[in-house]
């Protein structure tokens, strides 16, 4: 960060919303043109920050996961991605605004990328699919500068070079789909060496725009029932997704 505190990176210019607890989890309240604004912000002024999109799976894994909880309350930004997520907050007697899907926000930024020049690193997912969500990008945003890609798969010895690589590149975002919390952990532990203004861990984000991974209908999305469309597609998620309902009944108690 050049000579900037993180401090002064922090909702500059701005009235900084307190964040919410739910469930040891501080999440900010935050629209998703609020976040997109906030992540801008971050990348001008070369903040070196963590953005993590926080839904209820996330949160549930936190409480057992002091590791991880440290690295989402240390986050810059933690973005409400997920109905269980705004349903929470909302439970425990506070506002939030609204979903901000994790998916959603990587696409806002890199819709808005080519007109700000942002440079932008995929990280992760099976071989070739990053290469194939580049394509993508490509089409769907005429002028973007995607200046790297790698995959998700690699060893402890293999992470100096790919440090190296994403240093070279200059990236001003990282976009790391790695699964939770492997990206969270991976990203927090390597945010110095890495120089990159803003890193956000984006899960399937990358398979998504691969078209390897389906994402569920937009009537799904409003119903908020993408849960189970990914339930339906990935039968082995099955027991992750049990984390939903003892999520309700954490969220429940923590209210009395």
């Amino acid at each position: 960060m050049k000579g900037r505190s993180l401090r002064l990176c922090l909702w500059e210019g701005n009235e900084v919303p307190k964040k919410i607890d739910i469930l040891g989890v501080k999440v900010d309240p935050v629209t998703m043109e609020e976040a997109v604004a906030q992540v801008e912000t971050y990348m001008d002024e070369m903040c070196g920050v963590l953005v993590a999109t926080a839904n209820a799976e996330m949160i549930m894994r936190a409480t057992h996961d002091q590791e991880l909880m440290k690295i989402l309350n240390d986050a810059a930004l933690v973005v409400p991605d997920g109905a269980g997520t705004v349903w929470a907050a909302h439970h425990l007697g506070h506002e939030m605004p609204e979903r901000v899907a994790g998916y959603d926000l990587a696409q806002e930024l890199m819709r808005r990328a080519p007109e700000k020049k942002r440079r932008i690193y995929f990280f992760g997912s099976a071989p070739g699919v990053a290469e194939l969500a580049k394509k993508k990008a490509e089409t769907l945003y005429p002028g973007i500068e995607i200046v790297g890609t790698r995959n998700g798969f690699f060893s402890e010895k293999d992470e100096p070079e790919i440090i190296e690589n994403i240093r070279r590149a200059k990236p001003d975002l990282l976009l790391a789909a790695l699964g939770v919390p492997k990206q969270e952990k991976w990203l927090y532990k390597h945010q110095k060496e890495l120089g990159v203004p803003v890193s956000i861990g984006v899960g399937g984000t990358l398979d998504v725009m691969a078209g390897v991974m389906k994402r569920a209908p937009r009537w799904m999305q409003k119903a908020k029932l993408e849960w189970l469309f990914r339930g339906m597609l990935q039968p082995k998620r099955a027991g992750r997704l049990m984390a939903l309902p003892k999520f309700v009944l954490k969220v429940h108690h923590a209210k009395k």
